[in-house]
């Protein structure tokens, strides 16, 4: 219970880490919660116009989701990896000290990814790659490669962990609501538009 509970804590500190905000603040930029969606993740701080930093920023929150669950299975050896991949994701999302309004989770659910099943993780970024060439939409790239993670697990035969990244897949989608209202409206933006 101790190491579940443990798993669960570290992840979720690690996963509310607002790289996205200490980067613009860092930078002098806008802040981040005044511009755009409000999020803190790379797309918003692209809109910083700092491509430098939605680099980093994407980099950081892929990797503190990948950190958390290697560093619970090498440090806390029988602590559930997949409630260290939660706690991140979840802390992203939903980070405590920035009243439960965080990013939208793409680059954390992928870093989870990388760190319980690596596998898995290249099938997201072929099929991000894709959708996202064929249709110029970041978001629905994000929607199809989500959408298709539990299938690949369960093809890799870690139900367990198909359940788990169901459930984030869920989320995933409910926090890009916006996203594909615009989508069926027909007003989303493209990948490199202004």
């Amino acid at each position: 219970m101790f190491q579940s509970v443990f798993a669960f804590l570290f992840g979720y500190v690690c996963g509310a880490i607002p790289f996205g905000l200490i980067l613009t603040r860092a930078a002098g930029t806008t802040d981040l919660r005044a511009i755009g969606s409000g999020n803190i993740g790379a797309t918003n701080v692209l809109r910083t116009g700092r491509k430098d930093l939605a680099a980093l920023t994407l980099l950081l929150d892929l990797l503190k989701g990948t950190a958390a669950v290697l560093t619970v299975a090498q440090f806390a050896p029988g602590a559930p990896m997949l409630l260290a991949a939660q706690g991140a994701f979840l802390g992203h999302l939903f980070p405590a000290w920035l009243r439960f309004r965080g990013g939208k989770g793409v680059a954390t659910f992928l870093g989870c990814l990388l760190g319980v099943a690596w596998p898995a993780a290249v099938v997201f970024g072929i099929v991000w790659l894709a959708v996202a060439f064929l249709t110029r939409f970041s978001s629905a790239a994000a929607l199809a490669a989500s959408a298709l993670t539990p299938i690949v697990l369960m093809i890799m035969g870690r139900s367990d962990a198909a359940l788990m990244f169901g459930l984030m897949a869920i989320l995933l989608w409910a926090k890009h609501r916006a996203n594909i209202a615009r989508l069926a409206a027909g007003t989303e933006s493209r990948i490199g538009m202004r």
